[in-house]
């Protein structure tokens, strides 16, 4: 009785959008973007804790460190941020802020002076030095602020 409980609830979970199951590359282990936050709140005045609010999440799910040294994350109108010499860990999330600030493990900093992510619509694209792509996450919406990828 549990275990056809249990697949009901999985069943309807499911029909309803609400199952969130990772990607066969993410099941597998790979580096990718995981959020996009996009529409930093308050007024868009271009003040240095806005830009820091605005910000792109890359996730390494594989079982050891990656070298980012090169990669990319791009928009769509092709602002770009190059990392420079940065480890992500195992199982590690780094936070790309459109600010200034000093880079660490976790945070690093695109040193810009106004935003990158448009409010409504907008895709990111990683890609590794050789310009190979890795990942991209589109949104296209004014109902939320971020996009999990």
């Amino acid at each position: 009785m549990l275990r056809a409980r249990t697949l009901a609830a999985v069943t309807a979970a499911a029909a309803s959008g609400v199952l969130l199951l990772p990607s066969p590359a993410q099941a597998a282990g790979s580096v990718h973007l995981y959020k996009i936050y996009y529409d930093s709140p308050g007024s868009d005045r271009g003040a240095n804790t806005s830009l820091n609010a605005e910000y792109v999440q890359i996730r390494n799910t594989t079982g050891a460190a990656v070298n980012l040294r090169g990669w990319t994350v791009t928009d769509a109108a092709n602002h770009k941020y190059t990392f420079g010499s940065f480890t992500l860990g195992k199982g590690k999330i780094v936070t790309v802020r459109t600010g200034r600030g000093t880079n660490s493990s976790t945070n690093v900093y695109q040193n810009r002076g106004w935003y990158v992510w448009n409010n409504d619509k907008d895709t990111a694209t990683l890609r590794k030095p050789n310009r190979t792509w890795v990942d991209s996450c589109s949104y296209n919406s004014t109902r939320v602020d971020y996009k999990w990828c």
